[in-house]
């Protein structure tokens, strides 16, 4: 028998319990027939002021990861979302693949969806893409793994700008003129602006901006949530969220 709202899929989400913003995002590009179900990484808000805050940070949601992937399996989703960003970039693009391995392990074979691989399928989707300015709210070693991700894929790293966020909730409250002058500041020598960190509103923001910086502005919510779509042959187009959604 098939799911009575969710028809065409169910899509399980994983995401930090301090993120208040990958799920509305979601939730805004959803096309009729689609459900999104939400199991949250339990994490504490922790002051992050540091590399080793923001480690500190990262290892609270690494632990508490597989326990909430576990939950949202227990709807039978036809395909899990990681809704979460850092992790998905650590130790490049070998890292990348190693936690997808894990996870697809603990889904027994749920297609699984990341964030840092889903930007790198939307730069391809636009084409022609070589030089990246990058926007994240991460402090210096979360943009360095953010960097070594996508120069291991063979992009050239122009410019990167870590928005230094105080705490994992406290990205949220980032304003879109915050995120504007962030993009309007990494976009010079690029031929595109990728943002990562699931927790940054920046999905509409990024709509705008491709506007006004006449170039590819590429939001990680965006980039992933269009990823499985895509990836489970879902095709519907949207507009109000860039050419990602609106074209490919």
């Amino acid at each position: 028998m098939t799911d009575s709202l969710g028809y065409r899929m169910k899509f399980a989400v994983v995401a930090p319990s301090t993120n208040t913003s990958v799920q509305p995002e979601y939730d805004d590009m959803r096309p009729r027939g689609v459900t999104n179900h939400f199991a949250r990484i339990a994490i504490p808000d922790t002051e992050v002021d540091s590399d080793e805050s923001f480690m500190v940070m990262l290892d609270n949601i690494r632990e508490a990861t597989m326990d909430s992937i576990d939950v949202a399996l227990s709807m039978e989703p036809g395909c899990l979302i990681m809704g979460m960003s850092a992790e998905t970039f650590w130790d490049g693009a070998d890292g990348a693949e190693r936690l997808h391995g894990r996870v697809l392990e603990r889904t027994g074979g749920v297609p699984v969806i990341m964030g840092s691989t889903a930007v790198d399928a939307a730069i391809r989707a636009y084409g022609g893409i070589r030089k990246l300015g990058i926007v994240t709210p991460y402090m210096p070693v979360g943009d360095a793994n953010v960097r070594r991700f996508f120069e291991d894929q063979g992009y050239e790293v122009t410019a990167i700008k870590g928005l230094r966020c105080p705490s994992p909730m406290k990205i949220a409250h980032e304003s879109p003129r915050t995120l504007k002058r962030a993009a309007e500041e990494v976009a010079d020598g690029a031929d595109a602006v990728i943002q990562c960190g699931t927790n940054l509103a920046f999905a509409q923001v990024a709509a705008i901006a491709e506007f006004w910086l006449e170039k590819p502005v590429i939001a990680i919510n965006t980039a992933t949530y269009w990823h499985a779509l895509r990836s489970m042959g879902i095709a519907d187009r949207k507009e109000g969220f860039g050419r990602l959604l609106a074209d490919f």
